[in-house]
């Protein structure tokens, strides 16, 4: 099927009828641009026509339009002439540089110059007199003038399209880099969530299991688990108040707690050991050992994670946390005995996934999963750390 020609554009058909009704207006006044040519009277009208004709074309066939106007022009030389003519001949040059595909843009000034040099070098050659290079200023300004002039103002449109489309395309990775960091912000915000709250209600969950198993004589063990409910209950809530705290940039109720570092650990594992887990901490690190903020709080939190997913899971035996730092790294180690049991409490797996996304976010390596070991099937969590820190490392594991 042959395509539709493309409509004139309306711009092109005002052109066409000012440049023919000015063509008209001159040839009746008798005002014409050449003398003794063979053609008289009528016969100038007919390159004036064909030319206002072609000035439909000049954005639709900008090519077609500038080769017919040529010969149009040629044939114009034949008759008394009009200046009509000429300048809708100079508007075809101009169109088909703006509105030809970039080869023909290209190639039309080059020939321009061309014609215009040749032409100027022929006349000179021809009359033997300095004058005849006036005749190549006028050809240089019908075509070169025009052909030039269209270059330029199709660089400039070029170039500002150029810019248009960066700006969108900045804005469009703006929004990108928007909609990521969104994304982090809400996953670090889930992730500290989950690791402030979710051991304390673990605790909560099993000990208020194991209050509801006892009898009315059981008034003593009743007390103590409800007791360890309340704690677990108000720090939760504490916690929560700081973190809610932290969300709204330190105009809640309660300032931001501080980062937790490696030497709250001792305190992490007691109050593990107070929620019924029989968990010891093993520190190997050289004394003095630095270890950056980020690091210490990646291995704080995957340290509680992995107590509270002992709480859950673990089953009769000794939770060990071990802590070892060489060769530039910081080796957090926990095992616990392994049970094949339904967990205690229920759980979402949204721990193993944050534990996994702090070490990945330092660079470093995570596994979790069952060991045999002589003394019989433990679950393990092994997470290394580097200590020293990527320069394109994440900034988030910085913050509380």
């Amino acid at each position: 099927m042959v395509p539709a020609a493309p409509r004139p554009h309306r711009d092109d058909l005002s052109i066409a009828f000012l440049g023919l009704a000015g063509g008209l207006v001159l040839w009746s006044a008798g005002l014409q641009t050449q003398l003794g040519r063979p053609l008289h009277g009528a016969w100038a009208l007919l390159p004036l026509t064909v030319t206002a004709g072609l000035e439909v074309l000049r954005r639709a066939r900008p090519v077609l339009a500038l080769s017919l106007g040529t010969l149009a022009l040629a044939g114009d030389q034949l008759t008394s002439g009009s200046l009509a003519t000429v300048l809708m001949f100079t508007d075809l040059v101009y169109a088909a540089v703006l509105y030809a595909g970039p080869a023909a843009a290209q190639r039309i000034p080059v020939g321009a110059g061309l014609l215009t040099a040749t032409a100027t070098m022929g006349f000179l050659a021809w009359y033997r007199r300095p004058e005849a290079i006036f005749i190549g200023v006028v050809i240089g300004l019908v075509t070169l003038g025009p052909a030039t002039t269209g270059a330029l103002v199709r660089n400039h449109r070029e170039a500002a399209e150029a810019a248009r489309r960066h700006a969108a395309q900045s804005i469009r990775l703006a929004e990108m880099d928007r909609a990521q960091a969104v994304t982090a912000e809400r996953t670090r915000m889930a992730r500290e969530l989950h690791d402030m709250v979710a051991n304390r209600l673990t605790a909560i969950a099993i000990h208020s299991t194991a209050a509801l198993s006892l009898d009315d004589r059981a008034g003593e063990s009743a007390t103590e688990s409800l007791t360890v409910i309340r704690e677990n209950s108000v720090e939760g809530l504490a916690e929560m108040r700081r973190l809610i705290g932290l969300l709204r940039d330190g105009s809640g109720e309660a300032e931001p707690a501080a980062v937790p570092t490696l030497d709250s650990l001792g305190a992490l594992v007691e109050g593990a050991r107070a929620n019924g887990l029989d968990a010891v901490l093993e520190d190997a690190r050289p004394p003095e050992a630095e270890v950056p903020a980020p690091v210490e709080l990646a291995a704080y939190r995957i340290t509680q994670e992995s107590l509270t997913n002992a709480l859950k899971h673990a089953g009769q035996g000794r939770v060990t946390v071990r802590l070892t730092l060489r060769d530039g790294a910081l080796t957090v180690r926990v095992t616990s005995p392994f049970a094949d049991v339904p967990p205690r409490a229920p759980g979402s797996g949204a721990g193993l996934i944050g534990m996994e996304e702090r070490a990945a976010l330092l660079r470093g390596t995570f596994r979790a999963g069952p060991l045999v070991t002589p003394t019989g099937r433990c679950w393990q969590v092994l997470a290394t750390l580097p200590t020293v820190r990527p320069r394109s490392a994440h900034p988030e594991e910085g913050a509380a």
